[in-house]
């Protein structure tokens, strides 16, 4: 991984933020893909340490410059753990506007992929990924607290407009 994707994909702070402050005089938006409750992938399953087939809460968004996808996430929460965090009132607001002012947060070792995000493709945006990441955030403790894994992928245009290399 060369140093300039890495200063993105091993970044521990507001993605929002950093891609806010590269765009420039770009305008900033999260476009909402889908939102609601569903099954997590096996993977995303084993991640947060439930069963595949426990109903989870499911959020997937475009992070948009001049609305063009930049990056495209998605955030899985198991169902149970939901309670009172008004995740679902995000709308089109960052996840991060909430995560990161959340006393206590814990957040879990980063992993690097070059996998393209399916569910991109499935809501017509191109998919071409650069790198994409994936981390699980703790708050409120291991009894009764929430486990939110958040997933984030770089895409082609991104590397495109900041004139990053391929990989």
């Amino acid at each position: 991984m060369s140093t300039s994707w890495w200063q993105w994909v091993a970044s521990t702070d507001s993605l929002t933020a950093r891609l806010i402050a590269a765009g420039g005089e770009k305008q900033f938006r999260v476009r909402l893909l889908r939102q609601g409750v569903g099954w997590p992938r096996a993977d995303e399953a084993r991640a947060l340490g439930i069963a595949p087939k426990r109903y989870a809460w499911l959020r997937e968004v475009a992070l948009c410059l001049d609305e063009t996808p930049w990056v495209v996430a998605r955030s899985v929460a198991p169902l149970t753990q939901l309670k009172g965090q008004r995740l679902e009132g995000l709308g089109e607001r960052s996840l991060g506007s909430w995560l990161f002012r959340q006393p206590g947060l814990i957040r879990g070792p980063l992993e690097a992929t070059t996998q393209s995000p399916l569910f991109a493709r499935m809501n017509g945006i191109e998919s071409d990924c650069t790198w994409g990441r994936r981390s699980v955030f703790y708050h409120g403790g291991n009894h009764g607290g929430l486990s939110l894994l958040v997933q984030e992928y770089f895409l082609r245009a991104m590397a495109d407009d900041l004139d990053l290399p391929s990989r």
